[in-house]
Formats: C-alpha cells, structure tokens, sequence
C-alpha cells in the first residue's frame, strides 16, 4: 500500500468514525422522542386524568372519554351507574367548551411528536436522511407539540366547573378548583412527555444530524 492509499484509507476511517459518533447521537435523540411521544398519547388517549366518585362508585374523566356514567333505569326507576369507559357520543358532548379546546390542542400536539418520532426512527435504519437543518427542523416541529400538549394540559382545570365534573367533586369543584377530586396519572403522564420534548428532545435535535465533513485523503 502506497503512500496516498494509506491517507484514503485513514480519512474513511476518520470519516466512519464520525459517523458512526453522530448516529449514536441520533439514535438516542429517536428513542427519548419516541418515549416522550409515547407517554404523552397514552396519558392524552386514557380517561384517567381526573379522579373522583358519584353515587358510591370510582368515576374518572380524561379530555374526550369517562369510565363509570350516570344512565335512568327503567326497569327499577332511578338512576344507576355504569362502570364502564369510554368516549363520548359526539365532539358537542364533551362537558365544556374548554376540555373540547383541550382535546383538539392536545391531540394535534400528540399528532405531531408522533410523526417526528416515527420519521426519526426510519432515519436511524438510513443514512443521510436526518441533516443538521433537518434536525432543526423537527425539533422546531417538537417544541411546537410540546407546547401544543403543554397548553392543553394548562385548559383542563377550565372545565372543572362543568356540571358532571362537580357532580363527581361533590358539588365542590370549580375552575382551578378540585373540590373532592384528585389528578390522575394520565394527566402526569401526558404533561411529562410534552415537557422531557421541549426541554430536551428539542435540544437533542440540534445535534442529531450533524454536517459530514469529506477530507481529500
């Protein structure tokens, strides 16, 4: 081996070896987006962020969806609780103006940690997809869904003081208020993941994808 072929073959390897360093790099920017995005679907999707009872039984509220309801009983008259989950009928169905505003926000947020996530996760099995502007460019689009879920999560406590969440508070709730009521994990889990994307998924992306410098030997 020659003199130049010696310099060709320390600049590929100078050269692989920065490659390799920066997709660790990427590699570990995709999977805490990836957890990060998880976490704050799971907690958006789960009717768990409010917790209180009515009528002797658990009741719990999320932004679009509530396990246990009140329904009339026909047979025996009255009314009595179905301890079942799930969404409600319609979009106008949801308790308040505030958690329909809630669950649009947020779920636009989710939509869009979910896409840049799943991109970053194809990135790492090919090269030369995420760049250094790329990168920039989806952690821009992180932030943006991490405030997104951020000011969702900020909207809930409007909604306390709709009827069917006083009626599971105790008639105590009220905006910002929340009466006999408690937060649930759902709603921690869904702030956690918006906050560890803005805080640091976003920064994480500047790094990403990083310029490769190509030497002549």
């Amino acid at each position: 081996m020659n003199w130049r072929d010696g310099c060709q073959t320390s600049g590929f390897t100078n050269l692989r070896s920065k490659d390799l360093h920066t997709g660790h790099e990427g590699v570990l920017w995709a999977l805490i987006s990836l957890l990060s995005a998880a976490a704050s679907c799971v907690g958006f999707f789960m009717p768990f962020w409010l917790l209180g009872s009515q009528m002797g039984k658990p009741v719990s509220f999320g932004t679009f969806r509530r396990c246990s309801y009140p329904v009339q009983d026909e047979v025996h008259g009255g009314t009595v609780m179905v301890e079942q989950c799930g969404r409600y009928a319609s979009f106008l169905s949801i308790p308040s103006v505030e958690w329909r505003i809630c669950t649009v926000v947020t779920g636009t947020g989710c939509g869009l940690l979910l896409l840049v996530a799943l991109t970053a996760l194809m990135a790492c099995c090919m090269s030369d997809i995420i760049s250094r502007s790329v990168g920039r460019v989806a952690g821009g689009i992180q932030f943006v869904g991490g405030l997104l879920i951020g000011s969702g999560c900020a909207l809930y406590p409007l909604g306390w003081n709709s009827e069917e969440v006083k009626q599971t508070c105790s008639n105590a709730s009220d905006q910002f208020n929340l009466g006999s009521c408690e937060l649930g994990w759902a709603f921690y889990c869904t702030c956690a993941g918006a906050g560890i994307t803005v805080l640091l998924c976003t920064w994480m992306s500047c790094f990403a994808g990083k310029k490769q410098k190509y030497y002549p030997y």
